[in-house]
Parts: C-alpha cells; structure tokens; sequence
C-alpha cells in the first residue's frame, strides 16, 4: 500500500484551508485518511503551518511520499532537513549530537528569517497606511479650497445685487 503525505483541502470557496494527511495514494483528495499531521493556512502572509513534527519525521522515514506542496510544507518546517541530518548518522558521517546541534542553528535562522518577514509586513502596511492617510488629507485639503472657492464667487455674485437693490429701495425712498 503506497502511502502519501499529502494535503486535504477544507474551508469555503475561494478561501481554502489544507489538513495535512498520511493517506493511501488510492483514497480519494478530501476522503478517507490514516492521520492527520497538521494544518496549512495559505489565506495569511506568512502561510500559516501547524505540524506535529515528531509524526512527519516518523511517516517520512518509514517511506511515505509527500506531494509537491507537502514536500515544500515540510522542507520549510525542517522536517526534509531533519531526516537528511539522520541519515547521515545512520551513515556515520557525524555523531547524533553534532546533527543535533546543526538543526537546532537552522531552526535558529529560520525563525529570525520568518520574524524580518513579519516584521517588514507590518512595516509596509503601516506605511502604506500612512500614504493613504496623507492622499487622503491633500484629497479633502483640495476639496476644502474649491467650497471655498466657490462660497467666495458666489458672495461676489450677490453683492452687486445687493448694492443694486440698496439703490433701488434709497431712490423709492428719496422719490416718496
């Protein structure tokens, strides 16, 4: 029985949410699983994963293939890493805590990467917000000088006709 790891997709249209499974390759995409490793969220940046890694690792070693997205899914969780660093134990290469010690510096960069990215989403936004507010504010500084605008021609407009009419009322005055 060849086992994959694969995703199961869930959520509703146009917003999907992945489980990711253990399942047999015949079984159909969202149908029936042997388990269920974790959760992949592609509606959020950055991607969010939840993954039992002790699982993954053991499904991987035992020869379960991932699918395009899971492989990705698990290299970037370290999961690939991980079982690279145990072959070559098995290998002799290097002794378990030296693989240790290697994961644990990658798992190290890897989280300091994925903070400068959160961070610089965070930048941006607060930017871009900060654009728009100002876009904004020239908007309504605009909108603002052509009221005035047109309050201070239409003043124009009814003084000579208030002069007019102050005429007419002193000439029927002084005609009476």
């Amino acid at each position: 029985m060849p086992v994959k790891i694969r995703l199961a997709r869930h959520g509703r249209k146009a917003r999907p949410f992945y489980h990711i499974v253990v399942a047999d390759s015949r079984a159909p995409r969202d149908g029936k699983f042997i388990e269920r490793l974790g959760s992949y969220n592609p509606n959020t940046n950055p991607a969010t994963i939840d993954i039992n890694f002790e699982r993954a690792l053991h499904w991987v070693m035992t020869g379960a293939q991932p699918s395009d997205t899971a492989r990705a899914i698990l290299s970037y969780e370290g999961v690939l890493y991980k079982k690279h660093l145990l072959g070559g134990v098995s290998k002799g290469a290097f002794d378990a805590a030296a693989a240790d010690t290697k994961f644990e510096a990658w798992k190290q960069t890897k989280a300091i990467q994925v903070q400068d990215k959160r961070n610089n989403l965070s930048k941006g936004k607060k930017e871009t917000l900060a654009q728009r507010l100002a876009a904004e504010q020239e908007v309504n500084k605009a909108r603002l000088a052509a009221i005035s605008q047109k309050a201070e021609e239409a003043a124009k407009a009814t003084e000579p006709q208030a002069e007019e009419n102050s005429e007419a009322t002193t000439e029927e005055a002084s005609a009476e």
